[in-house]
C-alpha cells in the first residue's frame, strides 16, 4: 500500500519535471526575450513546487513504511533509490539553501564582469564565501550520509564514487599523460610532415549542415518521434525521454564543430531515449548520474566519430549534404587528422582527448584541498599555475582568466562534478573494449553503417538499468571489471601513436 503511494508520488513529481524541462529547453531555444521574466516566475515556483513534494516529512514516512513491506526485487530497488534521493535532498537546512543559493548567484554574476577584466583580486572574495558555504554543505552532507565531506559532495553527481578509488586511477593517468603529451605530439608532428593538416573552409549552408546532422542522428537511432533538434548558443541535451530536446549551434566557415556537437548530444540523448519506460515516475528510472551520462556523449564523440571507420561511412554522408567540391579533396585521412588533433592549451573546454583529463585532474585535486581547508582561496592562482606547469608546462599565473576563473562550477558553488568528465570518458573507453571483445566485427559493421550492435549492448548493459545500481556497480557489471585506466590509456596509445 504504502509502496503505490511512493508510485503515485513519483507520477506527480514526474509531471512537474516534465514542465520545468520543457520550459527550460524552450527558453534556450525559442523564447523571445520579452517572455523572460514570466518563464523565470513559472520555473521558479514550479522548481519550488517540486522541492516541497519531493521533500515533504510524509515522504519519508511512506519510505519508511515501503521500506518495511513484503515487496518484488524492482519494487525494493525503487524504494532503495527513494530513500537515496530523499536523504540527499533533506540533508540540507531550508534557510541555508537559501542563502547558499543567494551566495552562488551573485558569485557568478560578478564571475561574468570580471572573468572579462581578468579581475582575480576583485572576484576572490566573492568565491571565498563560495568555498566557505561549500565546507557547510560537505558537512552537512557527510553528516548525513555517512562519507568523506568531499566524498557526499561527488554523491550528488555519481552516487557510489569515492575518493578512495578515483585516487589512484587518476594518479595513474596523470603519471601517464604527462610524458606522454609531449610523446604525441611529436608523433603527431611526423605524421602532419609526411601529410600536411589540411582544412576545409565554407560556405557551408546551415540548412545543408542541419540536414547532415538530422541523418546522422537518425542513422544512430534516435528516435524523432519523441525529440528533435534546435539551435542554441551552447549545445545542450535537455527536456524528458519521451520529448528530448537537443541543440547544436552552427559557423558556415567550417562543419565540423557543429557535426561533433551534434554527435556528442545524439549519444546524451540515446541514453535517454533508451531508459526503462516502465520505471519512468520513479528515481529508480532516471539516469544514473554524470559520469554515466557523460560516457554515452564521450562513446558516440570520441570512441565512434573519432575512428577512420566511422568516416568511412560519414563521408558520403557529408559528400550527399555539402557537395563534393565544398569538401575541395578532404579525403577520409584528412578528417580523422583534424578531429583527433592534439594541441596544448589553457582553456579546458577547447581541450583535445590526450590533454583533457590534465585539465580535469587539476581541478579534481585543487577542489579537494579547498573543501577539506588543506588551501585557501587566495592559494588558488599559485596552486593552479603550478600544477598547470607541471602537467601540460603552461603558465596563467598573470592570466587568471584562463587560469582559474575559466569555468563557471566554482563560481556557482558546484564541487564534487569535475571527476565526472574524465571518469566518463574512461568509462567510454571501457564500454568500448567490452563491445569489441563481445562483437569482433563491430568496426566493419560501423564502416557500413550499421549501429544496432553497439545500441543493443548499451541498452543491454547502461540504458535499462537506470539507476539500479551504483555508478562503479554499474561499469563493473557492464564490463566484467571496476574502472581500469590501462583500458584507457591503451585507447590513447592505439589512436595516437
Amino acid at each position: 500500500m504504502s509502496f503505490a503511494k511512493l508510485e503515485a508520488l513519483g507520477k506527480r513529481l514526474e509531471s512537474i519535471g516534465h514542465a520545468v524541462a520543457i520550459l527550460s529547453a524552450d527558453e534556450a531555444t525559442n523564447m523571445p526575450v520579452g517572455g523572460g521574466e514570466k518563464r523565470a516566475e513559472a520555473l521558479a515556483f514550479l522548481s519550488g513546487l517540486m522541492h516541497e513534494t519531493a521533500t515533504a516529512r510524509e515522504v519519508g514516512d511512506l519510505i519508511a513504511a515501503a521500506e518495511a513491506e513484503d515487496l518484488e526485487p524492482d519494487h525494493r530497488a525503487a524504494v532503495a533509490e527513494f530513500r537515496r534521493v530523499y536523504t540527499n535532498a533533506t540533508c540540507l537546512p531550508s534557510d541555508f539553501v537559501r542563502r547558499q543559493t543567494e551566495t552562488n548567484i551573485r558569485s557568478e554574476q560578478l564571475w561574468r564582469d570580471l572573468r572579462a577584466k581578468n579581475d582575480w583580486t576583485g572576484f576572490a572574495p566573492a568565491l571565498e564565501n563560495v568555498v566557505a558555504l561549500a565546507r557547510e554543505e560537505a558537512a552537512m552532507r557527510a553528516d548525513a550520509l555517512g562519507l568523506a565531506p568531499y566524498d557526499a559532495l561527488m554523491e550528488q553527481y555519481d552516487p557510489g564514487n569515492r575518493t578512495a578509488q578515483i585516487d589512484p586511477v587518476f594518479q595513474t593517468l596523470k603519471d601517464f599523460l604527462v610524458d606522454f603529451v609531449p610523446e604525441a605530439l611529436a608523433a603527431q608532428e611526423a605524421r602532419h610532415a609526411e601529410r600536411p593538416l589540411k582544412t576545409v573552409t565554407g560556405p557551408f549552408p546551415i540548412e545543408h549542415q542541419r540536414e547532415l546532422g538530422l541523418s546522422m542522428m537518425s542513422a544512430l537511432g534516435f528516435d524523432f518521434t519523441h525529440g528533435r533538434l534546435d539551435v542554441s548558443h551552447h549545445p545542450f541535451c535537455g527536456g524528458v525521454p519521451t520529448d528530448v530536446r537537443m541543440t547544436t549551434r552552427y559557423r558556415t566557415d567550417e562543419f565540423l564543430s557543429a557535426l561533433m556537437g551534434v554527435l556528442h548530444e545524439t549519444g546524451h540523448a540515446l541514453y535517454e531515449q533508451g531508459l526503462p519506460k516502465q520505471w519512468s515516475h520513479l528515481p529508480l528510472g532516471k539516469a544514473r548520474g554524470m559520469a554515466i551520462h557523460e560516457s554515452q556523449s564521450l562513446f558516440i564523440e570520441c570512441q565512434l566519430a573519432h575512428a577512420p571507420q566511422f568516416w568511412v561511412w560519414a563521408m558520403p554522408q557529408v559528400s550527399k549534404h555539402l557537395g563534393d567540391a565544398a569538401l575541395d579533396g578532404w579525403e577520409i585521412e584528412d578528417v580523422v587528422a583534424s578531429v583527433n588533433r592534439i594541441e596544448k592549451g589553457l582553456i579546458r573546454v577547447d581541450a583535445d582527448e590526450v590533454t583533457y583529463p590534465l585539465h580535469v585532474i587539476l581541478r579534481y585535486e585543487l577542489e579537494q584541498a579547498l573543501i577539506t581547508g588543506e588551501i585557501d582561496v587566495a592559494d588558488i592562482p599559485e596552486a593552479w599555475d603550478a600544477k598547470m606547469t607541471g602537467y601540460l608546462g603552461l603558465r596563467t599565473l598573470d592570466n587568471p582568466a584562463d587560469g582559474p576563473m575559466q569555468d563557471v562550477h566554482w563560481p556557482v558553488g558546484a564541487f564534487g562534478y569535475f571527476p565526472s568528465y574524465t571518469l566518463g570518458a574512461m568509462i567510454a573507453a571501457q564500454q568500448w573494449a567490452a563491445i569489441e571483445k563481445a562483437h569482433p566485427a563491430v568496426l566493419d559493421e560501423i564502416a557500413e553503417g550499421h549501429f544496432e550492435t553497439l545500441n543493443a549492448w548499451r541498452r543491454k548493459n547502461i540504458w535499462q538499468n537506470a539507476s539500479r545500481f551504483s555508478t562503479p556497480e554499474l561499469l563493473e557489471k557492464a564490463t566484467g571489471g571496476p574502472l581500469d585506466p590501462q583500458i584507457f590509456i591503451a585507447h590513447l596509445k592505439r589512436r595516437y601513436l
